[in-house]
């Protein structure tokens, strides 16, 4: 082990003990406030959902000069709305960091946390969350100059890498550093915007994060083309929507609300047809997704149309992600994984039935 990544891993296990010891404290404190198993009757008494999303990440949540809230993770956002309430517009975005996400989950501030956060055992298991799913199927990676010339991470001997502080991201990273015995200096910073930033100015000389946000960093550089992705992917990053522990009426919510937008795009339901398809279709399944027969919504606490109102609020999964993300996007990101289980990737829904 290089001194540089015992420095840092040295860091970041004090700062996991930390962790520990505030998640702990987050937890007793959703207690003690008495939201557990209250969150959607708060959210009717309310008349909207408080989404907690990235304080401004390409692709997924940027809000405009117009004031409006883009990307995939908004766009779930209002697809949980419509489900909840109705109207995909019954929604107050909530922009927050890293270091404050979970904090806000759990003293109530927010009803859903919808911010590139990655499932991890750590992070599901006695600190008073919940992951109902994964919305889409990540991976870290590294984004360096094209003009460096290197094939591979592994090949970045004395290199600056930005990082996250106080994330997965940073673990991930003095791991790669350890097992590659390599000599690289991490560079800490507080935000993936920040890390952009100091990148451009030439504050380090790669930055490390999720693929689908290194992509998002790129599409905003002044030459996006002179920045090459690396072919390195160092971690499985399953990112989905956050919960507090306990509400298991409002994690089924959560949980069937992103299942219709998987299932909805695998029956070829979309934003423009759902209503009728809901009436026409003589698929069974879907008929019970959308409302058309039997007692779903109802049995969820929710409007019998709720997949339906989802799916309208701005299309099903796949709609969302070509949007946001896909090959006709800034991003031009690629599938993959995040395909229906159809088509070679790992999207599905368990049964409506």
């Amino acid at each position: 082990m290089t001194p540089v990544s015992f420095l840092f891993r040295g860091r970041l296990q004090r700062m996991v003990a930390m962790t520990v010891s505030v998640f702990a404290g987050f937890a007793m404190g959703v207690q003690e406030a008495g939201l557990r198993g209250q969150t959607l009757e708060a959210i009717h008494q309310r008349g909207h959902l408080l989404c907690g999303v990235d304080t401004g990440l390409p692709g997924f949540a940027e809000q405009g000069e117009d004031g409006v809230w883009r990307g995939f993770d908004a766009d779930l956002c209002r697809a949980y709305a419509a489900a909840f309430l109705g109207r995909a517009d019954a929604v107050r975005f909530v922009p927050l960091t890293t270091a404050e996400r979970f904090e806000a989950l759990a003293e109530g501030r927010i009803d859903i946390l919808i911010r590139n956060t990655s499932w991890t055992f750590d992070r599901d298991v006695g600190r008073g969350f919940d992951f109902p799913g994964v919305a889409y199927y990540d991976g870290q990676g590294f984004l360096a100059p094209a003009d460096l010339g290197v094939a591979s991470a592994r090949d970045l001997s004395g290199a600056r890498v930005c990082v996250q502080d106080a994330t997965t991201t940073a673990l991930n990273l003095a791991d790669f550093i350890e097992n590659n015995r390599l000599n690289l200096t991490p560079v800490v910073v507080e935000t993936a915007q920040a890390g952009a930033e100091r990148y451009r100015a030439g504050g380090c000389d790669v930055i490390t994060n999720d693929l689908s946000s290194l992509a998002g960093l790129r599409a905003r550089l002044p030459n996006p083309a002179a920045h090459v992705l690396l072919p390195d992917i160092i971690s499985k990053e399953p990112l989905g929507p956050v919960i507090r522990e306990g509400d298991s009426a409002f994690g089924d919510a959560a949980r069937w609300v992103l299942h219709a937008l998987i299932a909805a795009e695998e029956f070829g339901v979309t934003a423009a047809n759902a209503r009728e398809f809901a009436a026409g279709t003589r698929n069974a399944e879907a008929r019970r997704m959308l409302g058309a027969e039997g007692d779903f919504g109802e049995r969820l606490g929710l409007h019998r149309e709720f997949a339906l109102r989802a799916v309208e609020a701005g299309g099903n999964y796949g709609e969302i992600f070509a949007r946001n993300l896909g090959t006709g996007s800034p991003l031009g990101l690629r599938r993959g994984l995040n395909a229906q289980w159809t088509q070679g990737g790992l999207m599905y829904a368990p049964p409506f039935r």
